[in-house]
């Protein structure tokens, strides 16, 4: 399947490519970059150096293609998406633009001029351990947002089983979650030895949480603190339950669930080092691992989970959706088990 990546120098453009250049079924074939458009890709992303000799080009000289990714800024698919349906029979959009199913929730969180409303409904939600069935034969698939992810597959679970009566989210997130261009936020003197809360309240990712566990708006609190560190997402959920359960009765549960998911790793050892979820140990993987704790006081549940922000929560499960939106092999491109230390 021939391949093209639009805003291809990007951390998640170019973690698409370290993807698709070892992916058994795609030939990537163009990467575009406005502002890179004539050189190597290697020059961008190092780590790619004798992997690939493709060079950007521009979005104007995009060639047809089977599938298409999207790593643009949020907006510009949806101004633009007439155009690049015509160059692909299946689109991958890793913006926030198809996300979010009611156009008015996308106005309010996101653009009022960027709904795309024509366009919204044909789009499948792309964490494939929701939205499976849907992706089967799919043509176009929205990414996930990093923070949202981490926090719908911890609780995922419990929401099905309609044990949430509420909970507090928060999430500490890499500076990769910035993107690749440089701002003051992402300044390494400002950034370095920081421990930055920058959306106690308020963060779009809410609105994705609530759609994904299908809870009340009211239910759910969030909020998002930028840690040192490049890679991954950590949430921690304080669950408050409407019913008893015991240690047992969790295990029960998320094995039931995750059981049969390739990407779903449950970490709750007793010993060693790293008995919860950790994002240093799935960095560059494409794992989401969940544990938890209950606490003796209540009815209270604390559910951890670690993703690598652009793998799990951006390219990485865009490849899974797409391998199986075309039926293959869930895991193709993606069985990096990651590093350790």
């Amino acid at each position: 399947m021939r391949a093209a990546i639009v805003g291809a120098s990007g951390y998640v453009g170019g973690e698409l490519l370290r993807l698709l250049l070892h992916h058994p079924h795609v030939q990537v074939v163009a990467a575009t970059s406005e502002r890179f458009a004539g050189r190597y890709v290697h020059s961008v992303h190092p780590n790619l150096r004798g992997r690939t000799a493709l060079q950007f080009s521009s979005i104007a000289d995009l060639p047809e293609t089977d599938v298409l990714f999207l790593c643009l800024p949020h907006g510009q698919a949806a101004r633009r998406m007439d155009e690049f349906a015509r160059l692909a029979s299946i689109v991958v959009d890793c913006s926030a633009d198809f996300r979010l199913r009611d156009p008015d929730w996308h106005a309010r969180w996101y653009d009022a001029e960027t709904r795309a409303d024509e366009w919204r409904a044909r789009f499948v939600y792309g964490l494939p351990e929701l939205t499976r069935d849907a992706l089967h034969g799919a043509r176009y698939i929205s990414g996930v947002g990093c923070n949202a992810t981490a926090v719908n597959l911890a609780l995922l679970p419990l929401a099905r089983a309609g044990l949430i009566e509420r909970v507090v989210a928060d999430v500490k997130v890499g500076s990769s979650e910035a993107g690749a261009r440089a701002t003051d936020a992402s300044h390494h003197p400002e950034r370095a030895g920081a421990v930055r809360s920058f959306a106690p309240v308020g963060h779009r990712h809410q609105a994705e949480i609530v759609q994904a566990l299908n809870i009340p708006a009211e239910a759910l609190f969030f909020s998002a603190t930028a840690v040192e560190m490049v890679r991954g997402v950590l949430a921690t959920c304080h669950v408050f339950l409407n019913a008893d359960l015991t240690d047992r009765d969790l295990w029960r549960l998320y094995r039931a669930a995750y059981a049969n998911e390739p990407f779903i790793r449950l970490v709750k050892s007793r010993t060693g080092l790293y008995r919860y979820p950790e994002p240093k140990i799935v960095a560059g993987t494409n794992y989401c691992d969940i544990g938890w704790e209950l606490d003796d006081h209540g009815r209270r549940l604390v559910v951890i989970s670690a993703i690598d922000n652009l793998m799990k929560g951006a390219a990485g499960s865009a490849v899974q959706s797409l391998n199986v939106a075309c039926g293959w092999d869930e895991c193709a491109g993606l069985d990096f088990v990651g590093l350790h230390p």
